[in-house]
């Protein structure tokens, strides 16, 4: 299997159906109390990109999207319709978005990252697949030259010509795609059904890293 470096058409994709899926075990006691854990560190995103075909057109790039990938073999990129930003999506990115490390004086590389906040209680979200010309980043509040570190698109790692000073805040702005996978190896798409407003199953899966 292989990433393939492309993005499912976002026309189609920003009119699916989806989001976060989350693993909890639960188990209920005897008296009624439940004990609860979670065997997975974060989330994975679960779409039906069926709610974004239209016309006979659409279908035709998503066979010849399904085909290429062959099935559920290779993956490839997606447009989170509710989440591709550091920001907010009516926002631009900004250089102080989000926090990504603190310089030591000796490491150049550090991983972009999103962090979701609410009532006192976070997650962080490791991101691999930043979009080609949208990341600004900043140390200590200023904003880094893109002439003095590289992103890697397909890692989401930066490099710095220049290691920050020890202590020295790292953040960073960026569009970002999700790394996903068709999750059937069968597409079965009825154009009469389609005419009659049926919605058509095609599975998409976050696959991580």
């Amino acid at each position: 299997m292989a990433f393939h470096d492309i993005r499912f058409p976002v026309d189609i994709s920003l009119s699916s159906d989806g989001g976060p899926e989350r693993r909890t075990d639960i188990v209920t006691l005897s008296s009624g109390h439940e004990e609860r854990n979670s065997p997975w560190a974060g989330s994975r995103r679960r779409f039906n990109a069926g709610y974004g075909i239209k016309s006979l057109a659409e279908i035709e790039q998503v066979i010849a999207f399904f085909e290429a990938r062959h099935g559920r073999l290779h993956a490839f990129r997606w447009r989170d319709p509710f989440d591709w930003k550091s920001c907010s999506i009516a926002d631009a990115p900004q250089p102080d978005d989000q926090p990504i490390g603190t310089g030591d004086g000796e490491a150049t590389q550090f991983q972009l990252a999103k962090t979701y906040v609410s009532g006192g209680h976070g997650h962080t979200r490791k991101i691999t697949k930043p979009v080609d010309g949208t990341v600004v980043v900043a140390v200590n509040g200023v904003t880094v030259d893109p002439g003095n570190y590289g992103i890697d698109e397909t890692t989401g790692l930066i490099t710095f010509d220049t290691a920050p000073a020890d202590g020295a805040a790292i953040t960073a702005g960026f569009e970002f795609d999700v790394p996903v996978r068709f999750d059937s190896d069968t597409l079965s798409i009825s154009l009469a059904a389609l005419k009659a407003g049926d919605i058509p199953n095609i599975p998409v899966i976050e696959v991580l890293s």
